[in-house]
């Protein structure tokens, strides 16, 4: 198993905004193609404005084809500008859990 990490910083005033389209409208499309969603979460001590969530996948194969699949989906490409006018910057790591991690 493999955890996508993803960080994005929201432009000032604008998280309620970001929270209520994923909410509302860009889980629904995500989360049937992407999988397992670990968590979703927002900053509160340290850098503000950041919105993280966690995906896991089986491996980097099942991500890429996963990522694919929701890229050409066209209910995603029709939300993302609206989701990416909100974001001001992103990072994407890949985790991978150690051998006596409870996720595996």
């Amino acid at each position: 198993m493999i955890v996508e990490e993803r960080i994005y910083r929201i432009r000032t005033g604008l998280m309620g905004r970001y929270l209520q389209l994923v909410r509302d409208e860009g889980l629904a499309i995500q989360q049937p193609i992407l999988g397992r969603l670990i968590g979703y979460f927002t900053t509160e001590i340290g850098p503000l404005s950041q919105v993280v969530h966690l995906w896991a996948y089986d491996d980097l194969e099942d991500r890429a084809r996963r990522r694919l699949t929701l890229a050409e989906d066209p209910r995603w490409r029709a939300f993302v500008p609206r989701l990416s006018e909100i974001i001001e910057s992103a990072e994407n790591r890949i985790l991978l859990p150690t051998d006596f991690s409870p996720l595996q």
